[in-house]
């Protein structure tokens, strides 16, 4: 029914390594945002972890201001990361036999 398994599980295994190294890919990258014209400026990994911000020092006496442009700029890095994600991950259904469920590469 299968045809020969352990071709299958050959197949199977190339996957799961061509996955394990998306992944590292994907972890090494890094992404950097910055909002309200770069005076706060924030740098993230492929995991999604802050790794580096810097605030300009006319923020830090507006509590408010600073507030509202940290959370736009970590909200709009984590989309960044996870639209790379889903972009790689596409890719590589497509380079695996046109696995792609959403049409082109």
């Amino acid at each position: 029914m299968f045809g020969n398994l352990s071709d299958m599980g050959k197949m199977l295994e190339g996957m799961q390594e061509n996955a394990d190294k998306l992944q590292a890919e994907l972890e090494s990258k890094t992404f950097n945002v910055k909002s309200g014209g770069g005076i706060v400026d924030i740098t993230i990994n492929g995991k999604g972890e802050v790794i580096d911000i810097n605030i300009d020092d006319s923020l830090l006496s507006d509590k408010g201001s600073l507030q509202i442009l940290l959370i736009g700029a970590i909200n709009d890095a984590n989309k960044m990361v996870e639209q790379n994600k889903q972009s790689s991950a596409m890719g590589m259904l497509g380079s695996i036999g046109g696995l792609n469920p959403f049409g082109n590469k």
